[in-house]
């Protein structure tokens, strides 16, 4: 989708970036992409326990520069003293998102932390921003949702070379299974199995087209909706493929979608009286939201999913990435993308 307006050249090549959302899995892949292409990426991180090297083995064979520092991405002071530290810097790219997708969490961090680190970033020079937002802001009907497009609204208004990266499934969001089936428990899936599809894609794959939207003019003042190599995979098809990466015959249990809804009722009247059971609430929409819901582009002239129209990229299938994970060569770290 394109978006009307004049904006400023990009700075040349190699540039100076300052990295949100440098810690997680995609955001590790991002800092080493954009390292690789030989880009300095200052990276923001909460905490500094750890180091360039255990974070990035490959920092010292890219030929780009990796630097981390400590700062509070929810206090515009923080990020501009110490992650800043009154440099210049050329371009600003964040795979930063709420963890939990809780209201509160989510219009403190998918709005509030990106329009301070906006702000701040223009202050130091930056002309371009690379987002990682969600194919699931097609259809809002949930906190984090309406908080991203918020942001994606001011950034479209800012008056900078942009790249809004909305992308549909994660490998790792599809993998919470694994320990189910090595228990000799059946998958779970929602009514039949085929209510939603989606194009999954790797971290890596979704890292280099990131780091590539720098450079790539055709991705420039767009919001780019962008999958895994296809084709789209249902709910049931992707329990197909685990189980033949663990060479066992599939075994199904359907859940019904209106056990979610009965659960969602329960958690919003509790939600009323305790604020805990109301982010349960909020979470079990989360739930039914992605139980419901594909993650391919939206035709809204008719309201349906399209496939064919969703955009591919990259080689890495889910297919190959289950059968590193069940040789242990693949691990995942979902935080709160756990559904199962």
């Amino acid at each position: 989708m394109a978006l009307a307006g004049t904006w400023p050249a990009p700075s040349p090549s190699p540039r100076r970036v300052l990295m949100l959302g440098a810690t997680g899995t995609i955001g590790r892949a991002t800092v080493e992409a954009l390292a690789a292409r030989g880009h300095e990426v200052i990276a923001i991180v909460r905490q500094q326990p750890a180091t360039v090297s255990t974070l990035w083995p490959k920092s010292l064979t890219l030929p780009g520069r990796i630097l981390l520092r400590q700062a509070d991405v929810t206090d515009a002071a923080s990020l501009q003293g110490d992650g800043l530290q009154g440099e210049r810097f050329d371009a600003l790219v964040s795979c930063l998102a709420s963890r939990s997708g809780a209201p509160a969490d989510a219009w403190a961090i998918d709005h509030k932390a990106h329009c301070d680190a906006l702000a701040v970033a223009q202050a130091a020079g930056v002309r371009q921003v690379v987002l990682l937002s969600a194919i699931c802001v097609q259809k809002p009907r949930l906190a984090f949702q309406q908080a991203k497009l918020a942001f994606e609204a001011v950034l479209r208004e800012s008056g900078l070379l942009h790249s809004i990266v909305r992308p549909t499934a994660y490998f790792k969001s599809l993998s919470g299974q694994l320990d189910r089936l090595r228990g000799g428990k059946p998958f779970l899936v929602f009514g039949n199995g085929a209510l939603t599809a989606c194009k999954p894609i790797s971290d890596a794959d979704l890292a280099a087209y990131l780091a590539d939207c720098l450079d790539e003019e055709a991705r420039w003042n767009r919001i780019l909706p962008i999958g895994g190599p296809g084709p789209a995979l249902t709910p049931r098809q992707q329990g197909e493929l685990l189980f033949a990466a663990m060479g066992r015959e599939p075994r199904f249990r359907s859940v019904p979608v209106a056990l979610l809804d009965a659960i969602i009722g329960g958690l919003s009247l509790g939600g009323r009286f305790s604020p805990r059971l109301a982010a349960k609430a909020e979470l079990a929409r989360i739930g039914r939201y992605y139980a419901t819901e594909s993650m391919l582009v939206l035709d809204p002239a008719i309201g349906r999913y399209n496939a064919d129209a969703t955009p591919e990229t990259g080689a890495d299938t889910l297919a190959a990435f289950f059968g590193r994970l069940v040789r242990g060569e693949e691990t995942i770290d979902r935080g709160e993308h756990a559904v199962f």
